[in-house]
């Protein structure tokens, strides 16, 4: 991990309670930033308790994103995330050739991790209820989640477009 990413407050260990999980993802939404990381996946059942839609966020989005970057978003569903991220949702707009959202409609809620992965450093809970995991920059847990998240990603349909046309 970058000392920048130290500097940000971003440090392997654990995430205790949501107050921690939310500020472990700003962090890491301003690391990715900072260290130019070429590509985020965010999974999640719902994104319902993420800080997606608060400034700093989308802010640190904004400085990350350009034409070489992705973002893939996965998910049991996306219909909490235009209420609860509004400003997320104008930013993905915008930037909609570098986001991809993705359902995973044959999994149960249980069967998908809350995971951040940005190349080199991930947050992930391990109990969704209590808000308890960590923040790891291991080479070997990052591969495992890496190979995780690709195996959704083929089990996983399009969804969510950044904008709805009608007729």
């Amino acid at each position: 991990m970058t000392d920048e990413a130290h500097a940000g407050g971003l440090h392997p260990g654990p995430i205790a309670g949501r107050p921690a999980f939310q500020q472990a993802l700003r962090e890491a939404f301003a690391h990715a930033a900072a260290a130019g990381a070429r590509e985020l996946w965010c999974c999640d059942v719902d994104y319902a308790q993420w800080p997606l839609g608060e400034r700093s966020v989308v802010d640190a989005l904004q400085a990350w994103a350009d034409g070489h970057r992705r973002l893939v978003m996965l998910a049991s569903r996306f219909d909490e995330v235009p209420r609860h991220h509004p400003r997320w949702v104008a930013w993905r707009r915008t930037w909609s050739h570098a986001v991809v959202c993705r359902a995973l409609p044959v999994l149960k809620s249980d069967d998908i991790p809350c995971l951040w992965w940005g190349g080199d450093v991930q947050l992930r809970l391990f109990d969704t209820q209590r808000y308890r995991g960590a923040v790891e920059t291991q080479a070997s847990e990052l591969l495992r989640s890496r190979e995780m998240l690709d195996e959704l990603w083929l089990r996983s349909i399009d969804a969510f477009p950044a904008t709805t046309l009608g007729l």
